[in-house]
């Protein structure tokens, strides 16, 4: 992992399922990011969400992708 990448963390079945429902969504509403992306963990399979928190002016800001 790079120093200037994202911290990307995979979630738990249980913690997906409190964002999608939290938010309203289903899984085929959020965006998109490939296995063979060098930020997605090794241990990611399709279906999962990861959570990628991002420094910006000195806060950070939280998004979710599902591995395709």
């Amino acid at each position: 992992m790079h120093i200037l990448q994202s911290k990307h963390i995979k979630l738990t079945r249980e913690e997906a399922k409190k964002i999608l429902d939290k938010y309203n969504i289903s899984l085929s509403q959020l965006p998109k990011v490939k296995r063979e992306d060098s930020s997605v963990p090794e241990n990611s399979e399709s279906g999962d969400i990861l959570k990628i928190e991002r420094e910006h002016e000195g806060k950070t800001e939280i998004y979710y992708r599902v591995v395709v």
